[in-house]
């Protein structure tokens, strides 16, 4: 639900639209505690990479309508991200409305959607003209490589090579992804630095501040013990 700028609760107004396009296909938002976990972090991720960045739009599981008046013609993408549309809070996405498809999609590969994943919504991606769609299987056991990457070429996807170090780099995100054991991750060779949650930042921050606490105090007490 969209929030106030004093922090209330906006309720949504049913329109005849949002009837015709419900928000939800009555499926679960992750096939898996661990799909999950990597899914959310990977948005909370990417929602503070572009939190500056007001026209771009972050959002997962979010179902995208891509034929106007054929509501069966939906998909709902684990996580995209679209530039140039806004932050708004969106019940769903509705192509002909945003007046683009998003420019980054990612689907988390399970048992039951890696099929699609690699047909089907290859195509429908491909055809509504989605600069990147990468591929991710966290347990390592549906895709020919757990972690793929595709950029529209002329209309068609073609693969994204892999680099020495494992990571995969989406030229419209401008960051490198890495599959490792415990979650995906990003990597911003502008910066030269991994992507973290808020709570990551904050976390490494008190640390840093701790280690520098410490040094302080060994030094006062070098100083102390000189005299």
């Amino acid at each position: 639900m969209a929030m106030s700028e004093t922090g209330r609760h906006l309720g949504y107004v049913p329109t005849q639209e949002s009837r015709l396009y419900p928000e939800t296909d009555g499926q679960p938002m992750a096939a898996s505690d661990d799909h999950r976990r990597v899914l959310m972090r990977i948005l909370r991720v990417l929602g503070a990479f572009f939190k500056d960045s007001p026209e771009v739009y972050v959002s997962g599981d979010l179902l995208m309508y891509y034929v106007q008046g054929d509501p069966r013609k939906v998909v709902a993408p684990d996580v995209l991200v679209s530039f140039g549309i806004g932050q708004k809070a969106r019940r769903t996405y509705l192509v002909w409305q945003e007046g683009k498809p998003p420019d980054f999609v990612m689907e988390l590969a399970s048992e039951n959607t890696y099929q699609k994943d690699l047909g089907e919504k290859i195509q429908i991606y491909a055809d509504l003209g989605i600069t990147d769609y990468f591929l991710c299987d966290i347990e390592g056991l549906y895709l020919p490589t757990p972690l793929m990457g595709f950029t529209l070429v002329d209309g068609k996807y073609q693969p994204v090579p892999q680099a020495p170090d494992g990571g995969v780099h989406s030229e419209m995100l401008g960051l490198e992804l890495h599959l490792q054991p415990d979650a995906l991750q990003f990597y911003d060779p502008a910066t030269g630095g991994w992507l973290q949650t808020p709570e990551e930042t904050a976390e490494a921050r008190a640390e840093a501040a701790e280690a520098e606490v410490a040094h302080l105090r060994a030094e006062l007490d070098r100083l102390q013990g000189n005299h």
